[in-house]
């Protein structure tokens, strides 16, 4: 079932795709269609959803252009129709000063329910870079994820790799505080 006609990017920018985008389950069925289409009930077994959930969660995808149908055929009488993600990517809009990242929410809620027997690669650094070094590697970062996205077969396990690199809002002194 090909989907090689996708568009690059979709862009978040409505109310209605920002809710979408927000819900973890919904994540969760995205993450199911990043790579090949399925069914409301193929989702709904990957995700863990029962199927009427599953079609709920689907539906606000569908109607927010973030997943739509590729295919359909009939089975039993029935319309079987699959669902595969808009765009390649989804290009959320900054969370503005204070707000939440969602994407990293959910990468930290999907790293929280991973088999804590599973192998993990965590790692939190503070570093103190020049300008030019954080371009650099976030430039480096990025054509690292690439080239493994690259790599990626749909016929292997799932990975998630969540990558967040950026400076941290400046602390703040308080009256009375010493150095």
């Amino acid at each position: 079932m090909p989907t090689d006609d996708l568009p690059e990017t979709v862009h978040v920018t409505t109310d209605e795709q920002l809710r979408a985008v927000s819900n973890l389950t919904r994540h969760r069925i995205m993450a199911v269609l990043r790579f090949e289409p399925a069914t409301i009930t193929q989702i709904a077994e990957r995700v863990g959803l029962a199927k009427g959930s599953s079609s709920y969660h689907v539906r606000l995808l569908e109607r927010a252009g973030l997943v739509k149908v590729v295919r359909t055929r009939k089975v039993r009488g029935v319309t079987e129709r699959y669902y595969a993600m808009a765009a390649r990517s989804i290009v959320l809009p900054d969370p503005g000063e204070g707000g939440p990242d969602v994407v990293m929410r959910h990468a930290v809620a999907d790293l929280e329910a991973s088999p804590a027997d599973s192998e993990r690669h965590v790692r939190m650094d503070h570093l103190r870079l020049t300008e030019e070094q954080f371009t650099e590697l976030g430039a480096r970062l990025e054509a690292l994820a690439d080239e493994y996205r690259a790599l990626s077969d749909p016929s292997l396990p799932d990975v998630t790799l969540a990558v967040a690199l950026f400076r941290p809002a400046p602390v703040q002194r308080t009256q009375g505080d010493s150095q």
